[in-house]
């Protein structure tokens, strides 16, 4: 297959694959059809839209073909530079792929192992959409137990709202009405789809929620859906709780409070559920906005997929299987949870950008909400409020954020003028200011877009 034509095939397949509500993919569309308008989008809070970005692949010229000027001694000589800014700290590591081709272009330090924070996030969509598949959706049910009572059984969704909550509430009352049950009735709830600790080992914080299957809106205690809050230090119990007041609000006389329980096996008749979003809109959702909570959760989908305990370790031992068995390079990689928020992570710039670039292989299609659930540069996700208005790379840049104290990192890909698709990582760490590293980072990626 020419270079071409497997470019085209890719740019069909992320096409295809369907926006998300409430992020990018949704948002340039309906920015791309709009008509043209000399002012743009006014947002409720007054912010004028930045305009429409690129498609996620845009339509690739001479794919194949080195542009004028864009050899890799000529990379070098732009980023080497930039990548040298005291802002990035002691010690940095970046790599440049050609995702069509998958030559290396650019290396400093490429294969040295670094904490990459939130871009080992990328590691965890590819390897949970290779375990379970794009269409996946992870389900909560209600099962019946012994005496009358009903079992609330987590099953990973960490997204789950409290309408979700309450549509499953009222599906089980319609359930226990047409099962002829009367009386009252106890509720318990099951968590034992996942095994091991529950707290993440930086402790209950705000930017993660105990990690359990069962929670509602990722155990946020005010009505956010993204971004850092206050969470419950019980999840599970919490989300029991709300379903038995709700059930309450549906006519059911239920027993006293909520406990812990199991459901009785396969053979437990099961009353109602409800599904999370396709795991494709996961995967868009954790990366465009870094969120940990999903990560965690598709890190033990992937475990369960692949007969481990869903826990922190077997997540780990899965999503490493996963990413080996896409040809990945794998000695400076070193998964310690889903999310990156533990400082044990190792990843090398080479085996980011690679796995970019394997993301966008037309024989992969699976694997294609890893790039079109990057953030976009000036546009959406945590990189929003990045790239002034003149900068460069602002709506070309489409990568992953990672911040750690002392950690700067960013992954990504971008479309040459020359009409390359390039997959790009760089990796820093001994930091010392955050925003002067990010700007740094932003620059070099602006800097690649101009190759």
């Amino acid at each position: 297959m020419s270079a071409v034509a497997g470019l085209a095939l890719a740019t069909g397949a992320v096409t295809a694959a369907g926006p998300w509500d409430g992020g990018q993919r949704k948002a340039e569309r309906d920015l791309a059809a709009a008509p043209a308008r000399s002012g743009g989008v006014r947002h409720a809070d007054g912010e004028r839209a930045p305009g429409a970005a690129p498609p996620v692949l845009a339509g690739l010229k001479d794919a194949g073909k080195r542009p004028a000027g864009g050899p890799a001694e000529e990379l070098a000589a732009v980023l080497d530079p930039l990548l040298k800014d005291s802002a990035l700290g002691s010690d940095h590591a970046a790599a440049v792929v050609d995702a069509t081709t998958g030559e290396r272009l650019y290396g400093v330090a490429q294969a040295d192992a670094y904490t990459p924070a939130s871009t080992i996030k990328l590691a965890t969509a590819a390897a949970a959409l290779s375990a379970v598949g794009p269409e996946h959706r992870i389900e909560t049910t209600v099962t019946a137990s012994g005496g009358g009572g009903v079992v609330l059984v987590g099953g990973g969704d960490p997204t789950l709202t409290a309408a979700g909550l309450g549509d499953l509430a009222d599906a089980t009352a319609r359930a226990l009405k047409a099962r002829g049950t009367t009386g009252r009735v106890k509720v318990a709830y099951d968590v034992s789809r996942y095994s091991g600790p529950v707290l993440h080992t930086i402790g209950l914080n705000d930017n993660i929620a105990p990690v359990s299957p069962l929670m509602v809106n990722e155990g946020r205690l005010d009505d956010s859906d993204h971004g850092p809050a206050d969470r419950t230090a019980e999840p599970a119990a919490d989300a029991a709780r709300k379903f038995a007041a709700l059930l309450r609000e549906k006519g059911v006389e239920v027993d006293g409070e909520p406990g812990e329980g199991r459901a009785e096996g396969k053979a437990a008749a099961r009353l109602a559920s409800v599904a999370s979003a396709p795991v494709s809109a996961l995967v868009e959702r954790m990366l465009t906005n870094s969120d940990n909570d999903i990560a965690e959760a598709l890190a033990r989908q992937t475990a369960l997929a692949s007969g481990k305990p869903a826990s922190f370790e077997g997540a780990a031992q899965a999503v490493t299987e996963r990413l080996a068995a896409l040809g990945l390079p794998m000695p400076a990689v070193h998964v310690v949870d889903g999310s990156g928020l533990d400082r044990a992570d190792r990843a090398s710039a080479e085996f980011l950008a690679l796995l970019l670039a394997r993301a966008a292989e037309p024989g992969r299609p699976a694997l294609r909400p890893v790039l079109t659930g990057l953030p976009v540069a000036g546009f959406s996700g945590t990189l929003r409020d990045r790239y002034p208005r003149d900068a460069a790379g602002r709506a070309a840049v489409r990568a992953k954020t990672g911040t750690l104290t002392g950690v700067n990192t960013l992954a990504g890909t971008v479309v040459t003028p020359g009409g390359r698709l390039l997959a790009f990582a760089f990796l820093a760490s001994g930091t010392t200011d955050a925003d002067a590293a990010q700007k740094a980072l932003d620059r070099a990626a602006s800097a690649l877009a101009g190759t």
